[in-house]
């Protein structure tokens, strides 16, 4: 795994941040590895940027797994106001610790948090080894919101699983069909009671 431009440990850069351009990223750092063809997996705002290097670099993907993530643009479907108002509260008041805190919510479900406190409390210890800057996340934000895939989709030739929580309130269920009906051959696997990081 690896971060995008100013997240995790990588250096925030002055570029306008753009799905396309985290592809390239994607695409550099492959070439850089000397990494020629992969599997390609990407979870949420990564798997906007897997569309884009498939789409853009398809020599470079074998095989490519969707998760939790959409096609951007009018034809995915948006969180709810509450979630949209809950995602970008203003936290320059907030410590890291209860940015992420708030975050949980909108990546588990209630009765997984519930029912895992110890798996949440590593969680939160690991994202705060690391935390995003404020300036960082809305740029990422912004390159979220100008992402639209929709009319290309049926360009992806590589073998495409879309993978998605049904109890997903960030990014809405019903995307995982709107990718799998747009993606040549695309198969679709639902997660009946998972939410947005049902990876974990």
């Amino acid at each position: 795994m690896f971060d995008n431009r100013g997240a995790g440990r990588t250096d925030i850069s002055n570029k306008r941040y753009t799905i396309k351009l985290f592809a390239e990223d994607t695409a550099g750092l492959m070439d850089a590895l000397r990494i020629s063809r992969a599997h390609v997996f990407g979870i949420s705002m990564g798997g906007m940027t897997a569309q884009e290097l498939a789409l853009n670099y398809p020599e470079k993907v074998e095989k490519l797994v969707l998760c939790s993530t959409n096609c951007g643009g009018t034809k995915s479907v948006l969180a709810s106001a509450e979630v949209m108002r809950l995602l970008m509260a203003d936290g320059s008041a907030l410590s890291p610790e209860d940015i992420v805190r708030m975050t949980m919510p909108l990546l588990l479900t209630e009765d997984f948090i519930k029912g895992n406190p110890d798996f949440v409390e590593l969680e939160v210890q690991q994202m705060l080894r690391a935390p995003i800057s404020n300036e960082a996340f809305m740029r990422q934000v912004n390159a979220i919101m100008t992402f639209d895939s929709y009319s290309r989709l049926s360009q992806i030739r590589a073998p495409t699983l879309i993978l998605h929580g049904k109890r997903d309130i960030l990014v809405p269920p019903e995307n995982g069909s709107i990718l799998a009906k747009a993606i040549p051959n695309a198969k679709l696997v639902y997660f009946e009671n998972s939410a947005h990081g049902l990876i974990e």
